[in-house]
């Protein structure tokens, strides 16, 4: 197994360290999409996709012009990633699976750039898309996103436990190194990815939580920009709250087994995107 660390969408909205935590309050913000890509003897796992292709060609339908006004994404082709695993020499259909922490706009977007791969996603998840929960959570996804027929494959039960959390584990067609780690909040059915790369394990933990000052137990903290827009966002706020304590007890106590990141933290980003395990 090898993982890569990409960066599959930049976005710069105003207020600089009020939303990042460095700098000034005049200069824009730096924010990632932070995904995985993860080189098996059987092909290619995408962790996220970030925006896609057609966040580029068509910004205001893939993505909305309340997301392109609060994020000013930088919407360059090079940084999709479709053209980052072309540009490693693969082609984009040796993509055989993606695993999703959610279906927001900015972790599915690609999707589509990958018709042919099998889709893992958490069953609350899927349900929350497909409108079985409420109309709200519903209106929160994209729907141009999902209208090439994603090939879903979704889970509903949790087997063993990691590191005290609860695990999907048997992710169909995928080694049993990948598991998907239940972690409500953001969305009903989000969920982070944990990868073991032989040498330690990776936790993608997608938008459980937006700045790494929160996991520090001992003085959490974040910027003002980003605890509100959690806020704003979130769908279960005791289960967001609650997770976001448990992982902080993950990194205090199996830091040096678990490397934990979220999707939009670019501290977090740069600090791994030179790492390839």
């Amino acid at each position: 197994m090898r993982v890569h660390h990409l960066n599959c969408g930049t976005m710069r909205p105003l207020g600089g360290r009020l939303v990042d935590g460095t700098g000034g309050i005049f200069r824009r913000a730096e924010m990632v999409c932070h995904c995985l890509l993860i080189e098996l003897d059987a092909g290619l796992v995408l962790v996220e996709t970030g925006m896609g292709e057609q966040a580029a060609h068509r910004p205001e339908e893939w993505l909305g012009r309340r997301f392109l006004r609060l994020t000013n994404p930088v919407l360059d082709l090079a940084e999709t990633a479709a053209h980052q695993i072309e540009a490693l020499g693969y082609r984009r259909e040796d993509v055989r699976d993606i695993v999703l922490t959610h279906l927001d706009l900015d972790h599915a977007g690609g999707l589509a750039d990958f018709p042919h791969a099998r889709v893992h996603v958490y069953a609350e998840e899927l349900d929350a898309l497909q409108g079985r929960h409420t109309q709200k959570e519903r209106l929160r996804y994209k729907e141009p996103q999902f209208r090439h027929g994603p090939r879903w494959e979704s889970y509903a039960d949790t087997g063993d436990s990691w590191f005290g959390f609860d695990a999907v584990r048997e992710l169909t067609g995928l080694p049993p190194e990948i598991l998907l780690i239940p972690l409500a909040g953001h969305t009903r059915g989000h969920t982070g990815v944990a990868v073991d790369t032989g040498s330690g394990w990776l936790l993608s933990a997608g938008d459980s939580y937006f700045h790494p000052g929160v996991l520090d137990l001992a003085r959490p903290h974040q910027p003002i920009g980003t605890a509100m827009f959690e806020k704003r966002v979130q769908t279960l706020p005791a289960a967001r709250i609650e997770n976001q304590r448990r992982m902080g007890e993950l990194v205090r106590d199996h830091g040096d087994e678990v490397t934990v990141f979220s999707a939009h933290s670019s501290i977090e980003f740069h600090a791994l995107a030179q790492v390839v395990v």
